[in-house]
């Protein structure tokens, strides 16, 4: 193993930041009228509690060369107590050369709402190369999402993303007191850019690209190449890897790589999103 020290279960309370968020899912009128209790709390921060334990054990190693598998099965509420159960890897691969465990999310009630897992690689996997795609600028118009417009950016291409980690950006601590963050993103200790922010910045890239009024974040995997320190220009490409209906819900799959401007990789996931609900 390459660890010694032993990612743990913790329990927490569930934090919604943006309930004002353009993804209007996020806010109780829209999330009801799709049947759900209120705003959902953001499936990159859900994602976050399954990594919590990783960045607590293995800090600023895992933010370097860390991996993970987030799947949100059910949607988690503003204030609403959870459990993140850990168990070690039932069936480690001696030849691995990596610490892993599986993480398992219930609400207060019992219910499961997300699983992953989370390993700690000796060395991480060749790192994507910086494509140097068209960016966006402020006030560009998106089209409205479709199996249409998806259809055809999968065959045009996306437009790269630019971001900027800092005290004002959305999804700065997916608890309620960011002193509750684990190790290294926590203020007092850099305020290196969380895992909910690494992911958010997924969600934020194909949000510019295309407007969709009320989506849900679903599944991610992703590597971790980089801290991201405060005050960081990033920039995010993206391009779509699958489109299918299930159920009557539209599903995007997009492949997406976060470079600094320098193009020094930070890093690369594999985004699964329902970008029409049924009915809408």
């Amino acid at each position: 193993m390459v660890s010694a020290s032993q990612p743990s279960s913790w329990q927490g309370e569930a934090f919604n930041e943006v309930p004002e968020s353009e993804n209007l899912i996020h806010g109780d009128e829209i999330a009801k009228r799709h049947g759900f209790t209120g705003g959902l709390v953001p499936g990159v921060t859900v994602s976050a509690y399954l990594m919590h334990p990783a960045v607590e054990a293995w800090g600023m190693d895992w933010l370097t060369r860390g991996q993970a598998k987030a799947v949100v099965k059910q949607p988690l509420y503003d204030a609403e107590r959870f459990d993140v159960e850990v168990k070690p890897d039932p069936d480690p691969d001696p030849n691995s050369r990596a610490d892993r465990y599986e993480a398992t999310l219930y609400n207060g009630s019992g219910k499961l709402c997300a699983q992953g897992t989370a390993s700690l690689p000796a060395v991480a996997p060749e790192p994507p190369a910086f494509r140097g795609d068209p960016k966006r600028t402020r006030g560009m118009e998106r089209p409205t999402a479709s199996r249409e417009v998806f259809e055809r950016l999968r065959e045009q291409g996306l437009m790269a993303v630019r971001s900027r980690w800092s005290h004002d950006s959305e999804l700065t601590s997916y608890t309620r007191d960011p002193s509750h963050m684990a190790g290294p993103c926590r203020p007092a200790n850099g305020y290196a850019a969380s895992p909910a922010y690494v992911l958010g910045m997924t969600n934020w890239a194909l949000a510019a690209n295309v407007f969709m009024p009320a989506w849900l974040h679903l599944q991610t995997e992703h590597q971790n190449f980089a801290p991201i320190p405060l005050g960081s220009e990033l920039i995010t490409e993206l391009a779509v890897a699958d489109l299918f209906e299930r159920k009557g819900h539209e599903f995007v799959d997009v492949e997406l790589s976060t470079f600094m401007t320098d193009e020094t990789p930070v890093a690369s996931c594999r985004l699964r999103a329902i970008y029409r609900l049924r009915g809408s």
